[in-house]
């Protein structure tokens, strides 16, 4: 009760921002006058927007694919306000200038499948845990996320409602999120009374009616998405055959994507074989999320309904997978070649958008590494560097539904922009060691030499 308190107190404070009056005049506290927050208590106020000039030696065309030469980028305040050869650019004078004429300037990229809280220990408090999911936020950023999704808070409850509201505050640093909050899965068996659910983790359903239920209190509570679980786990048969656990019956599914889609929400399915991944393109989930056994049939159907793939191939390609097969199939069979092979032939597949997302969690994928996931769609997926770059952040910024504010770096878009030394269309990797980083027009970290 205390830590659901805790949660509801901080998303209260989020219900003031409209309500907080100006601080008093003439100001009779310390210092200048100050700015006032949500909560109602004072802070210091930002300081006035003023425009900036990039100079940018190389930068990355997003939308065509094209690395330019010779760019300037004009800013003023959070936004782009003009871009272009410096040979048509005019700087205006005055303005502060950040020189990347010897680095390669591309749009913030953006992350579609993180978890901002490490999985909740038994005996953790919610106090650390927020703390560690501020540390983990920080991290992608100064990685040069400038946005994400998160996909389920991972027994957290909605804290990243909290999280993403305080960054969009100023109150903390962080990428721009949409959030999935606790995530929905199915009740095989009758609920015990003797075990009450946990309000923090995964809402637990069994019928049609209470998936909706879900799908409706979920969005009620702030979260963006609705992430769905229509497979468990995977095992090998004798033959070597994969074989998937299927979750809800079809009609629950549907039902709950059509509730999230009547209420304009998106939804997100983990998956990751079989008749109920299946189930998850035919009831028009959103985003596909891994999907180790896509098959060829199942990726046409996924053009048709324009869904989106999100393969998070570096998190199931680590050495953690053969290490559980060997376990449980005496090292006879492996996921690994099967899932590259599923991901190889999505990137052959005309029309499919391939999305770019890590699954970063604290377990096995340390935030602020995700960028190895471009290498591992480049080398063992099969995308070009150009297409994996656009994943990363045109495509991811679609899926979004923010393809006007963020993804490209265009007039009237934020001024979410990094920059790193060599050209990552010839060297994938350089994307591992971002030097400069900028969110909304504000440096996070300036590297570049």
């Amino acid at each position: 009760m205390i830590q659901s308190a805790f949660f509801a107190t901080i998303l209260s404070a989020v219900s003031l921002l409209a309500q907080v009056q100006p601080p008093p005049a003439p100001w009779r506290g310390a210092g200048p006058t100050p700015c006032v927050g949500s909560d109602g208590g004072i802070l210091q106020c930002p300081p006035a927007p003023h425009v900036v000039a990039i100079r940018a030696g190389r930068m990355f065309n997003s939308k065509t694919g094209q690395m330019l030469t010779k760019q300037v980028v004009i800013l003023s305040g959070e936004r782009i306000a003009e871009v272009g050869p410096e040979s048509q650019v005019k700087i205006p004078a005055g303005s502060q200038i950040i020189d990347l004429s010897r680095a390669t300037v591309l749009p913030g990229l953006i992350d579609a499948h993180t978890h901002m809280f490490n999985t909740r220990r038994p005996n953790g408090t919610t106090e650390a845990s927020m703390l560690i999911a501020v540390q983990n936020v920080q991290a992608d950023l100064r990685a040069g996320f400038t946005a994400a999704r998160d996909m389920s808070s991972h027994g957290n409850g909605y804290g990243d409602i909290a999280i993403r509201d305080a960054i969009n505050q100023g109150r903390i640093d962080g990428p721009r999120y949409q959030v999935s909050t606790l995530g929905i899965v199915w009740g095989a068996t009758p609920p015990n009374p003797k075990t009450p659910q946990n309000p923090l983790a995964s809402t637990i359903i069994r019928s049609t009616e209470e998936g909706r239920a879900a799908v409706r209190e979920q969005i009620a509570h702030g979260a963006d998405w609705i992430k769905l679980f229509p497979t468990g786990a995977y095992s090998f048969d004798a033959a070597g055959q994969a074989h998937y656990v299927v979750t809800y019956p079809l009609p629950v599914l549907q039902a709950m994507i059509d509730e999230t889609h009547r209420l304009g929400k998106k939804a997100a399915c983990h998956v990751l074989g079989g008749e109920g991944q299946k189930n998850a393109i035919v009831a028009g989930c959103d985003t596909i999320e891994h999907a180790y056994g896509l098959d060829q049939e199942q990726a046409n159907m996924m053009v048709a309904k324009g869904l989106y793939y999100d393969p998070t191939l570096q998190r199931y390609i680590e050495p953690y997978m053969d290490d559980n097969d060997a376990k449980n199939t005496g090292g006879k069979y492996r996921m690994i070649p099967i899932f590259e092979k599923a991901v190889s032939m999505a990137a052959a597949t005309k029309g499919l958008k391939i999305m770019v997302g890590s699954g970063a969690d604290g377990a096995t994928y340390a935030h602020g590494t995700q960028a190895l996931d471009f290498e591992m769609l480049v080398k063992h997926g099969g995308l070009t560097p150009v297409r994996a770059l656009q994943g990363g952040t045109m495509m991811n910024a679609e899926a979004l539904g923010w393809q006007d504010q963020i993804g490209s770096i265009d007039k009237g878009k934020y001024a979410d922009l990094i920059a790193v030394s060599g050209d990552p269309l010839a060297d994938i990797t350089e994307l591992q060691r971002v030097k400069f980083v900028m969110k909304g027009g504000k440096v996070i970290r300036n590297d570049v030499k």
